[in-house]
């Protein structure tokens, strides 16, 4: 189906609209390899090739990207009193409606994947997926192997929660590793408290087969790839 220019380039968070106008009117963009200078040229993005700089635009209606997020932030969409992780993207992408697939707590680090697919953020958060999550833990006391029996039974906190089998890798010393499969509130963090230790710092360091490595840097983010969404899910393949 033929659609503006212009507005085909601003649902990529290429930029706004009055942006674009000029962006196009400079000669920096063409279809299927001749430059366009008019926004109001209709395109098909099924089928056209659209160029930025010479470079060819990925036309994906669904995008994915991977944050380190940052101690100190809220992985939320929006906030009147605090920083969130959206305010941490270039305004290009800010256009996209993203949202935190789950949630990461406020001084909690690590990898937190944002995106407009809804499914794609079901599928990931739903313990039936099977997705897990693994987290560096750096706790009080040292966890043992009474603490790693009790987690892989499932633990039952305080308030009555149940909480799936889970796994805690023990080091000997403070730092320990913990793998869940859901996302309950605090769950990490409870879980660990439960058994007398509690967490002074922790770091999601994978979801699924997709590790956050140390690249990135605090608030740095990159777009994932197809490759790395079947990473995340595994046996799932994704749709854009």
């Amino acid at each position: 189906m033929a659609v503006r220019l212009d507005k085909v380039l601003s649902e990529l968070g290429v930029a706004s609209r009055r942006e674009l106008k000029q962006i196009i009117k400079a000669g920096r963009v063409s279809v299927n390899g001749q430059t366009v200078t008019g926004p109001e040229k209709h395109v098909d993005p099924d089928t056209d090739e659209i160029c930025l700089d010479g470079e060819i635009l990925r036309l994906r209606r669904f995008r994915y990207f991977m944050m380190d997020k940052p101690a100190g932030v809220l992985s939320v969409t929006e906030d009147r009193r605090q920083k969130t992780v959206l305010e941490l993207l270039p305004p290009e992408l800010k256009r996209l409606e993203l949202f935190p697939v789950g949630r990461l707590d406020k001084d909690t680090e690590g990898l937190l994947i944002l995106t407009n697919d809804g499914d794609f953020a079901h599928r990931v958060i739903s313990p039936k997926s099977g997705v897990e999550k693994r987290y560096r833990a750096e706790v009080e006391g040292i966890p043992d192997e009474d603490d790693a029996r009790a987690f892989a039974e499932g633990l039952i906190l305080a308030d009555g929660t149940h909480c799936l089998p889970a796994k805690l890798e023990i080091t000997g010393g403070s730092v320990c590793f913990v793998t869940v499969m859901e996302g309950k509130y605090h769950q990490v963090k409870r879980m660990l408290a439960s058994r007398g230790k509690p967490v002074q710092r922790l770091r999601r360091l994978s979801v699924g087969e997709l590790e956050i490595g140390e690249d990135l840097g605090a608030g740095g983010f990159r777009e994932l790839e197809e490759n790395d969404l079947c990473k995340v899910l595994k046996g799932f393949h994704t749709v854009n």
